[in-house]
């Protein structure tokens, strides 16, 4: 089966290509979002943008998987250390604070700090009733990116520190957190998936979000393991459990 991919490659996904290659599958870099009959059988992974995925994972019969769209605001305040809301954007356009707002799982809202909710993107360019998270601003020092396989950290990796691209190994706290994190809310994900996780300014390990696997950067994790995620969360739907089918995009 092949991985299939945009036409435009990042660095993350040239390594996830060339590891797929080194496996023995067969790797097909789309041109345009217009899937080739041979490709339409369902039978193929995919690693792409959320709007490409979009355009292309039907017609390949790939099931894209994510989490819920109020994930991080359902969990516990422990592993946040702070306020987040899933709120429709229209409702956050009264906000007369400054606040971090993002959308959960595409870039619909830029994930930024707005001074206030008039900042925000108007209904001209989105939709009021898309839902948005809202939250208190913290300061992360250093940030994580954690590949999810069946509940378990499979591999990771620093992205950033002090708000620059830094790329380092995980570390043993970042992965013991995360750990503990799956230990407590593993069962709210989909199997395969990526948690962001963080130290902020005070010292505390908190959640930065979840992201789909499919279409995420690897960093500096390692390549192999990063596609065996990528591999499951984005395969042929035929091939769909029911522990995932909730989790489809």
């Amino acid at each position: 089966m092949p991985l299939v991919l945009p036409p435009r490659l990042t660095a993350s996904a040239r390594s996830l290509r060339d590891t797929a290659r080194r496996r023995g599958l067969e790797t097909v870099e789309l041109t345009a979002p217009d899937v080739p009959g041979e490709l339409r059988d369902g039978d193929a992974y995919l690693h792409a943008g959320p709007s490409f995925a979009d355009a292309v994972a039907p017609a390949l019969g790939v099931a894209p998987l994510e989490a819920p769209a109020d994930w991080l605001a359902r969990l516990p305040v422990a592993f946040l250390g702070r306020e987040i809301r899933a709120v429709p954007l229209r409702e956050a356009y009264g906000l007369r604070r400054p606040v971090f707002v993002k959308s959960p799982n595409d870039k619909g809202v830029p994930a930024l700090v707005y001074t206030d909710g008039s900042r925000l993107p108007g209904p001209d360019a989105v939709d009021p009733d898309t839902v948005v998270l809202v939250s208190e601003i913290v300061v992360f020092e250093a940030e994580y990116r954690l590949y999810v396989l069946d509940g378990r950290v499979h591999t990771g990796s620093r992205y950033a520190a002090s708000g620059q691209l830094r790329l380092a190994p995980l570390s043993a706290d970042g992965r013991a957190f995360g750990t503990e994190l799956l230990d407590a809310v593993g069962h709210t994900l989909p199997s395969a998936i990526v948690v962001d996780v963080g130290v902020t300014d005070t010292g505390r390990w908190a959640v930065v979000e979840a992201n789909a696997a499919w279409a995420s950067g690897c960093y500096a994790s390692d390549p192999d393991r990063a596609l065996d995620v990528v591999l499951r969360a984005a395969g042929p739907a035929a091939h769909l459990t029911e522990r995932d089918s909730p989790f489809v995009r």
